[in-house]
């Protein structure tokens, strides 16, 4: 009997699907553009989850207390250890700068990269600022 993919490889699957899309700001459509919220919140939806995408979030802020409570009721755990397939990774790549990554293995992510105009897989550097990591629970 084959074994069901667990929630995260899913998502992480879900996410390398959108490989190539294009960057765009508070975008929500993979064919017209992503950004990071919107990648998660597409990847959430190709697997068939119902995601809670922050209101009125700013490229600017020192606090994630927003964010945190959309993944909880998007179906995430906050988890600490080595990251997995399908793990929401927080980073921070400027003071008040906030970025989120689906990683694809411990050391691989997926994201989308303002600078290079579209989503992305690229190796997870070892000097990124790590703010949070959640990790999707299975389904109720």
């Amino acid at each position: 009997m084959m074994q069901a993919a667990l929630p995260g490889d899913q998502l992480a699957e879900a996410a390398a699907a959108m490989i190539g899309r294009p960057f765009r700001l508070y975008g929500r459509n993979p064919e017209t553009g992503l950004d990071c919220v919107g990648l998660v919140a597409a990847s959430l939806k190709a697997i068939g989850r119902n995601p809670s995408i922050p209101r009125g979030y700013t490229l600017r802020s020192t606090s994630i207390a927003k964010w945190q409570a959309c993944f909880e009721r998007s179906g995430f755990d906050p988890v600490d250890g080595e990251f997995r397939s399908g793990d929401l990774l927080v980073t921070r790549p400027g003071a008040i700068q906030h970025h989120l990554m689906i990683a694809q293995t411990p050391d691989t992510v997926i994201h989308a990269h303002a600078g290079l105009r579209r989503v992305v897989r690229q190796p997870l550097a070892h000097d990124i600022i790590r703010v949070a990591h959640w990790r999707l629970a299975k389904p109720i």
